[in-house]
């Protein structure tokens, strides 16, 4: 788990991830186990970017006997995106996780040469947003923008080094969303 070049900060939320989490497994009639709550404690200890590879190597550093199977951890990753607790998103191939619940809304900066996200909030694309939705009748709750390119360093590196810079992928194929079922 990399932390975020600019982390957010949290909001007030009116339970913890752990209840909320509880809850939502509770109405689909399943249990809240030992596995699932650690896995919970883990990801929410911290604010970061993350795929199931790295939640392993935490959740191996974290435990003493206990083993958490990697199927668990991909059946509850889903379900902590489908209660609404994380977004996930597809960059180079893989699935990305980051909190959704506790956190505002943001988008990400995404550089194609060392794979850094950035966080950033601006208001003008709420505004935005709220302008295109009105002028189509259309009641947005939520957005998603990934803007793929190269960070200053990186760019800094390849022209000092004179070669050019990585070309983004062809339309069509760049990081938008997954497999349907998940994707918010």
């Amino acid at each position: 788990m990399s932390e975020s070049p600019f982390p957010l900060q949290p909001v007030i939320a009116p339970e913890s991830p752990e209840q909320r989490f509880e809850k939502f497994l509770r109405a689909r009639g399943k249990r809240i186990t030992a596995q699932r709550r650690l896995i919970v404690a883990t990801i929410f200890s911290h604010h970061d970017h993350f795929d199931a590879d790295d939640l392993m190597v935490h959740l191996r550093d974290r435990m003493a006997s206990r083993e958490v199977s990697r199927p668990t951890v991909y059946r509850t990753l889903g379900e902590l995106v489908e209660a609404g607790l994380l977004r996930r998103m597809t960059l180079r191939d893989r699935y990305v996780y980051e909190h959704a619940y506790g956190y505002p809304d943001h988008d990400h900066l995404y550089c194609q040469v060392c794979h850094r996200l950035i966080e950033f909030y601006t208001p003008l694309l709420e505004e935005i947003r709220e302008q295109v939705s009105r002028e189509h009748g259309f009641h947005a709750v939520s957005h998603r923008l990934l803007i793929s390119g190269i960070c200053e360093n990186c760019f800094r590196e390849q022209n000092k080094s004179g070669s050019e810079a990585e070309q983004p992928p062809p339309s069509g194929q760049g990081h938008g969303a997954g497999p349907a079922g998940g994707e918010s």
